[in-house]
């Protein structure tokens, strides 16, 4: 395991890391998830092979520290990220992300251009105040405090078992500011951010999801836009060989 400081008090973002050649290809969780769990069986596979990896957990989750004074919005969290990719020596790297760890590279990759060169999205929040659901809208309607003292036992058993599983590892108050800062979204927003990165860039959406708002808009601006059959938000674990594919640049 490695580590990074990202705050003035020496709380470490952390990592797990396996040697190869070319750019690095990083690993970035959603919001209540940690990286490993949900990409170290996508970056196993032979087709992705010999590449060094990186799987990053970001700040309040998995083995990452919890700060009680850190804000836990996509900016934090981006240079955290940042903080990691640096320690590592990393740069020009692809970043593979999943839900809020999407928006998150994002930001990463408006904020530290030379940290990013790739990016493979996997149904990553562009814009501000989706409509309400148990994730992180259901839990920005709770106040900190209410989320801390109850909500947060509350979300567990309305999430799922798969994701209260990785949600357990998750400090609360992280939690509830991460969501927070995910509903806020971002100044220009992260759609429009996306749209105008001069990387390649791949976003990847679940059929089961329904139709991807902007896909018309994303797609003229150079967003390879894949929709997944037989997934749904966790393409990597319901159809693996397509998540696969879209890395691998099929």
């Amino acid at each position: 395991m490695k580590e990074a400081q990202f705050d003035a008090r020496g709380s470490r973002v952390r990592w797990t890391e396996a040697d190869g050649t070319g750019p690095a290809r990083v690993y970035v969780h959603g919001l209540g998830a940690a990286s490993t769990v949900y990409h170290a069986h996508i970056a196993a596979r032979p087709e992705l092979a010999g590449r060094r990896t990186l799987f990053v957990d970001l700040p309040g989750h998995g083995l990452s520290d919890r700060p009680a004074d850190f804000s836990y919005s996509l900016e934090a969290h981006a240079d955290a990220l940042a903080a990691a990719l640096d320690e590592a020596q990393v740069a020009g790297a692809e970043i593979v992300a999943h839900s809020m760890g999407g928006s998150v590279a994002i930001v990463l990759a408006e904020r530290r251009p030379e940290l990013v060169n790739r990016l493979v999205l996997t149904e990553a929040n562009l814009d501000p105040h989706p409509p309400a659901t148990a994730g992180s809208s259901g839990i920005a309607t709770y106040t900190e405090e209410d989320f801390v003292a109850g909500g947060y036992a509350r979300v567990l058993n309305e999430v799922g078992r798969t994701w209260a599983a990785t949600m357990r590892l998750a400090d609360p108050l992280a939690l509830h500011r991460s969501a927070t800062g995910l509903v806020a979204g971002t100044r220009p927003t992260m759609r429009h951010m996306l749209m105008e990165l001069p990387i390649d860039r791949v976003y990847l959406q679940g059929d089961a999801s329904g139709e991807l708002a902007g896909r018309d808009e994303l797609t003229a601006a150079g967003v390879r836009v894949v929709t997944v059959p037989g997934a749904g938000h966790n393409v990597m674990f319901d159809n693996a060989d397509a998540f696969v594919a879209a890395i691998a640049g099929r």
